[in-house]
């Protein structure tokens, strides 16, 4: 479970997002992400067991900093309003490999995770395993403990093709998922799931639903 006052922090600082607010509470700031690594650490070590890939990670090495880069962006706003861990076997700033994540944000909190807009190569990579074993990933994105948690992967439009991309016929069994940008999933949890004593196994289960997915894109990057 996560403490109420790291929650409260979070809100406060998304009606507060200026350099004197945080400044003034950076000890409570301190307290929260503490508070969050603690219980990244707590999930890694339970669902480390079941995934060997990601046992040995430390929650520090996977946690997002706080600081927005605001070089690019129209918002100037300094700080992100939630906290992230990306928990993968090569830990944060792994690329182009499939892993875990976790999301606080109140209203908007999930766990789930996937392989996030891939480099061209890599993604040719992916769908091509599915094309050629499409019988085993849709057993895998069939299966009851995937289906009952995530329903099916997420086909947003932002993470879509209109058409299958070159190379495929748009009759392929596969098309729906060859289309796809992304091989993400999420899990929505509610606020009061936040300092629920049960979040902890609440996540590893999300985690472990999707592992055979995480399993199989990453074996066709391998």
């Amino acid at each position: 479970m996560l403490q109420t006052t790291t929650i409260k922090f979070i809100k406060d600082l998304k009606k507060n997002n200026n350099k004197a607010w945080f400044d003034q509470h950076r000890k409570v700031y301190e307290a929260a992400k503490a508070d969050f690594a603690g219980f990244i650490q707590k999930v890694i070590d339970l669902h480390g067991k079941k995934d060997e890939s990601i046992h040995t990670l430390v929650a520090k090495d996977c946690m997002f900093r706080i600081n927005r880069d605001v070089r690019f962006s129209k918002d100037k706003s300094p700080y992100k309003t939630n906290f992230g861990a990306s928990i993968n076997k090569g830990g944060k700033k792994a690329m182009n490999t499939a892993g875990y994540y976790f999301h606080l944000e109140p209203g908007s909190c999930f766990a789930g995770g996937g392989l996030y807009l891939p480099m061209p190569e890599e993604l040719r990579k992916v769908r091509q395993e599915i094309d050629y074993n499409f019988a085993d990933f849709k057993k895998i994105i069939q299966s009851k403990k995937f289906k009952s948690l995530y329903g099916d992967l997420d086909r947003s439009a932002e993470y879509t093709l209109s058409r299958v991309p070159k190379g495929y016929e748009a009759d392929n069994a596969a098309a729906e998922y060859l289309r796809l940008k992304s091989y993400v999933a999420m899990v929505h949890f509610s606020d009061a799931d936040l300092t629920s004593k049960d979040l902890v196994k609440k996540t590893a289960a999300a985690f472990d639903a999707l592992q055979p997915v995480i399993e199989f894109i990453n074996e066709a990057m391998a």
